[in-house]
């Protein structure tokens, strides 16, 4: 079995061996969000990605530090160098403090990772929470020459930069093209250049969130403060970098020249992007009004959702597909993931049942190689760049031989103890521990549903088949369907 783990390098185009820096130690860090409105399906997927990635490592054996910042300064409308910032901009709006924006949105955005049953980072940095590291780092730039000072902010010097470096190295954009593509905006006549970018704003008079600096009050640029805690946690260069596509240019590739340029050296040996999400084929944005919250998505509460799909649907649905692929939402897609999630679940719940019993049947040869090859495809899938798509219909694969040995159609003797035990350890262990999914019945109701077993065994005993329909519809109705197996009766998830 192949165990060398290869990621797709959004820096070098390439997929590539992994080698950490300080094996058996990964520093990974990821850019988390702008706590400024709801988290959205971007977040979920995006961090849901990084999750996988996370328990996979550590599943090797890696003992990872997980980096995700909160970004609650600095990111201003549209992106841009120059306006209002995002958390303060809605502090105006509903008249509060901007750290009870931050605060209501953490929170919310926390209980959203919860739901999906996404890990916490090991590391959780604010942006607010390092001004001073980021004053620190803007004068070892002004001090290596890579940035300049103007009427009390400082900026980045782009062109200066790109004469020594490459500043387009991440995303492939060349300078010259930038430039010609570029127009000098309202506001930004204290730049050299218009390619250059903010490392300190001098705040304006209603600006709300400001903090003193040797240059003015004012406040730290968007880009500079991943570089700071990044490189703070995990050291001046470390191993995997990862968020959405749509911060490759321009904040990581701003990280890239800022951190080169305060320290000398590349700051990330891997870079790790997540594709966009499209609904129906067309990109999901509020604007196109096809946009949907995390928590609608579960309740099924929007117009363009015929229901509400469980959160573990929801993961199973996304992992279907890599995570540098888009992914696209539509009724259709998630009705087939609810499907495939319950048989997997079914799986789970089958194979935690089942023991290894010494039976009659004799070795087959056949479907211990089957056995022998899911289990080790499901690692290989999994080296492949963390494919979970590819792990997933491994899965299946061994759900196949789970559901014959619980029916009677496959003998124990016939696998062995030695597949046997490999089957059941390799799928509950990428199922839960891995791709993080999970029996979503409330292990409360268990004992009401054994009861209603009994009962059914007894009427179908009695030929009360009135009583036999009454409790399949009872069941039917929570989605879970009973089973008449030639083992005797079970229950599972309507499929």
């Amino acid at each position: 079995m192949d165990k060398e783990l290869k990621i797709q390098n959004s820096l070098t185009r390439q997929k590539e061996l992994f080698e950490p820096i300080n094996p058996p130690f990964v520093g990974m860090y990821v850019c988390g969000p702008t706590v400024y409105s709801d988290a959205h399906m971007g977040n979920v997927r995006t961090f849901m990605s990084f999750d996988v990635i996370n328990r996979y490592l550590r599943h090797l054996g890696y003992k990872v530090r997980y980096v995700r910042n909160i970004t609650d300064v600095g990111h201003l409308v549209d992106d841009a160098d120059d306006g209002e910032d995002k958390i303060g901009k809605k502090a105006k709006l509903e008249n509060v403090e901007p750290m009870e924006i931050v605060q209501r949105y953490a929170n919310g955005f926390h209980r959203v990772m919860d739901l999906f049953n996404i890990l916490e980072p090991d590391i959780e940095p604010t942006a607010t929470g390092h001004i001073v590291e980021q004053i620190e780092i803007n004068k070892k730039l002004l001090k290596n020459g890579w940035a300049y000072e103007k009427n009390g902010s400082i900026y980045f010097d782009v062109s200066k930069y790109n004469e020594a470096h490459e500043y387009g190295i991440l995303s492939g954009r060349k300078i010259e093209d930038l430039q010609s593509n570029t127009r000098t905006l309202d506001g930004q006549d204290d730049k050299k250049n218009p390619l250059d970018f903010a490392l300190w704003k001098k705040a304006s008079d209603e600006h709300i969130m400001r903090w003193p600096s040797p240059w003015s009050d004012g406040f730290p640029g968007w880009h500079l403060e991943c570089t700071v805690m990044s490189t703070k946690y995990l050291g001046e260069t470390f191993d995997i970098h990862g968020g959405g596509m749509d911060l490759k240019f321009p904040h990581h590739e701003c990280e890239i020249a800022q951190s080169v340029g305060a320290n000398g050296k590349k700051p990330v040996n891997y870079w790790i992007h997540t594709n966009m999400l499209t609904v129906n084929g067309q990109k999901m944005s509020k604007s196109l009004g096809n946009s949907f919250l995390p928590t609608q998505l579960v309740t099924g509460n929007h117009d363009m959702l015929e229901q509400g799909y469980t959160p573990m649907t929801v993961r199973f649905f996304m992992m279907q597909t890599h995570y540098s692929s888009t992914l696209d939402f539509s009724n259709e897609a998630l009705k087939a993931a609810q499907k495939g999630y319950r048989r997997l679940a079914n799986g789970l719940k089958i194979i935690k049942s089942l023991s290894f019993k010494n039976d009659d049947g004799k070795k087959n040869e056949k479907a211990i190689s089957q056995i022998d090859l899911a289990c080790d495809a499901c690692y290989k899938s999994m080296n492949d760049d963390f494919n979970t798509a590819k792990t997933i219909a491994q899965l299946f694969e061994l759900l196949k031989k789970i559901n014959s040995l619980h029916t009677g159609q496959l003998k124990y003797g016939e696998v062995g103890q030695d597949a046997f035990e490999k089957m059941s350890s390799t799928y509950q262990t990428f199922m839960e521990d891995i791709l993080g999914l999970k029996e979503e019945t409330p292990t409360e109701v268990d004992p009401i549903i054994d009861s209603l077993l009994e009962f059914y065994k007894k009427a179908k005993a009695e030929k009360n088949y009135d009583q036999v329909d009454e409790i399949r519809a009872i069941l039917k109705s929570n989605k879970l369907i009973i089973k008449d197996l030639k083992t005797g009766v079970d229950w599972g998830y309507e499929e």
